[in-house]
């Protein structure tokens, strides 16, 4: 008989095993390992019955068991094959009922358009190391009904995700996400709960959705002007904004026009202020 509840390190391996996985480094798989860390996550997640999840990358099913506990639905995204068609039948087993709270999505999260039931209301995930931020913003821009989330990445991502402007780490995820949402990073997770174990902490990020600026300028053009002022980031803005303006003293046109100074750099800028240039930009 198969056991029930959360999935343990014992089980993890199990797992691994028969479908002959090795995780992989190319996409970032980390297993959580440890109930406790599961339920912390999903405590702090204030995920509830009346919640619909979307979760990113659930491998064997770690996370996806704590959520459903809660009573929660929950839509996971899956591009492995082999671990999209084991979900399911791994929380039939472990949680018997639960599988009809689950919808599994085989898809690149990156790319994914549509998904499966009601809208969903939380983003609820560890993360990829490697895809996170860009994971993170595509569901933002894709899924505009979810109003709050919680993920675990590298803690380095997530000191840039949740930095100010001023910040030694602040740049173009941290720019970008204040954008979408209000980013702060409530709790460390050690690396002794994961399989394979890493060789960083992790850091869980929490996410409140908020409405973008006020501004007339698309926010494709915004971020456009996030990545071109910290492309070269020691370059005041006049001159790391002079190749998308054409020269530097159009920048400073265009930097005045907008309020701002053009000896400034692009770290000392909020997502306001980068709005405002780019509505200046013709």
């Amino acid at each position: 008989m198969a056991e029930t509840g959360l999935l343990d390190g014992r089980s993890i391996r199990e797992l691994a095993a028969e479908l002959g996985l090795r995780p992989s480094k190319q996409r970032g798989q980390n297993f959580v390992t440890d109930p406790n860390t599961v339920r912390r996550i999903v405590g702090l997640s204030g995920v509830g019955p009346d919640d619909v999840v979307i979760e990113v990358g659930p491998g064997l099913g770690s996370l996806t068991l704590g959520l459903l506990e809660t009573g929660a639905s929950v839509v996971a995204i899956e591009v492995e094959s082999s671990l999209a068609r084991r979900l399911v039948r791994t929380v039939s087993q472990r949680m018997p009922g639960a599988e009809d709270r689950l919808a599994v999505v085989e898809a690149d999260a990156m790319r994914v358009t549509e998904l499966l039931g009601p809208p969903p209301t939380h983003v609820v995930a560890n993360l990829p190391y490697n895809i996170s931020v860009p994971v993170l913003l595509h569901l933002a821009e894709t899924f505009p009904s979810w109003q709050s989330g919680l993920v675990m990445v590298q803690l380095e991502v997530a000191d840039r995700l949740v930095a100010g402007p001023g910040s030694k780490v602040y740049g173009v995820p941290s720019a970008k996400m204040a954008w979408w949402a209000t980013a702060t990073r409530v709790a460390t997770v050690p690396p002794t709960v994961f399989w394979p174990v890493p060789n960083v902490d992790s850091g869980l990020v929490s996410l409140t959705r908020r409405e973008p600026p006020s501004t007339t300028a698309d926010r494709r053009r915004v971020f456009e002007t996030i990545d071109a002022a910290f492309n070269q980031r020691r370059k005041m803005l006049r001159a790391a904004l002079a190749g998308t303006i054409g020269s530097s003293a159009a920048a400073a046109e265009v930097l005045v026009a907008a309020g701002v100074d053009p000896r400034a750099r692009g770290e000392t800028l909020g997502i306001g202020d980068f709005a405002r240039i780019a509505e200046h930009l013709r």
